[in-house]
């Protein structure tokens, strides 16, 4: 009577482990979704917003990407790129024509680019992996977009085209100045070395304008006479005969 016993009991044990097998929770796959916590960039670049994923099963049709975006002001967020099989990128909206799908599922990669991005664009990212049976686990990752206004930058060139325009026309203007400012202190010099030291203009003797060699014919005695009375002699000088000159050199 033992023998039956011992069989029964070893057949329930085996019963019970299947059961329990059975009824155990199967372990289930996870997926995690990895993306840049901040992107900073200028007022019209081109913007790559990374995602990467890893999954313990190997990317199928069933796999989907979802891209959202919440502006900084706050707000609910807006789904604006979708993948299944193939991207289908916004044709309007905030968005519209000015995203790009740049992913590669089969090598983890889900990532896109933002084309000539604005300041309306500062917000947050959220990049959304799903990958059958991988639906647990991190499956969402955000990234913070900062977009800043451009700062003019010059170029090399553009300071030499700048150089070039501004220095030479300067340059010319100073060569002409100098030039003008040179030339007449050499004619003044020419003028003053053919002169004799004791050289007298004609007029300059006695400071009066318009005075003549003419003139200079009067009497040896008037010579030093000509006072604050010289005006009245010069015209009693003109008002004399033509023989009042010789006979005023004959004395002399």
């Amino acid at each position: 009577m033992r023998r039956p016993l011992r069989r029964t009991s070893a057949l329930n044990v085996v019963l019970l482990l299947y059961w329990l097998c059975c009824l155990a929770p199967s372990p289930v796959s996870s997926i995690t979704v990895t993306t840049p916590p901040e992107v900073h960039a200028s007022k019209g670049d081109t913007v790559t917003l990374s995602c990467s994923f890893t999954s313990t099963s190997r990317p199928t049709s069933r796999m989907t990407v979802d891209w959202s975006y919440r502006p900084q002001s706050g707000g609910p967020p807006m789904m604006f790129l979708h993948f299944s099989s193939r991207a289908y990128p916004p044709t309007e909206g905030q968005f519209g024509g000015r995203i790009r799908w740049q992913g590669t599922p089969a090598r983890g990669d889900a990532s896109i680019s933002l084309i000539n991005a604005t300041l309306n664009d500062n917000g947050t990212f959220t990049c959304t992996v799903r990958n059958p049976p991988d639906v647990h686990g991190s499956t969402t990752s955000h990234t913070v977009l900062t977009v800043t206004p451009r700062v003019p930058s010059i170029r090399f060139s553009d300071v030499a085209v700048l150089l070039f325009f501004i220095l030479l026309p300067s340059a010319v203007i100073t060569l002409i100045l100098i030039g003008r400012m040179m030339c007449p202190k050499k004619e003044r010099n020419q003028s003053k070395a053919h002169r004799s030291p004791i050289e007298v203009t004609e007029g300059d003797e006695y400071g009066i304008p318009g005075y003549t060699h003419k003139e200079d014919r009067a009497k040896c005695r008037d010579l030093y006479v000509m006072d604050s009375d010289e005006e009245y002699y010069l015209k009693d000088f003109k008002k004399r005969p033509p023989e009042a000159e010789g006979y005023a050199d004959s004395h002399c």
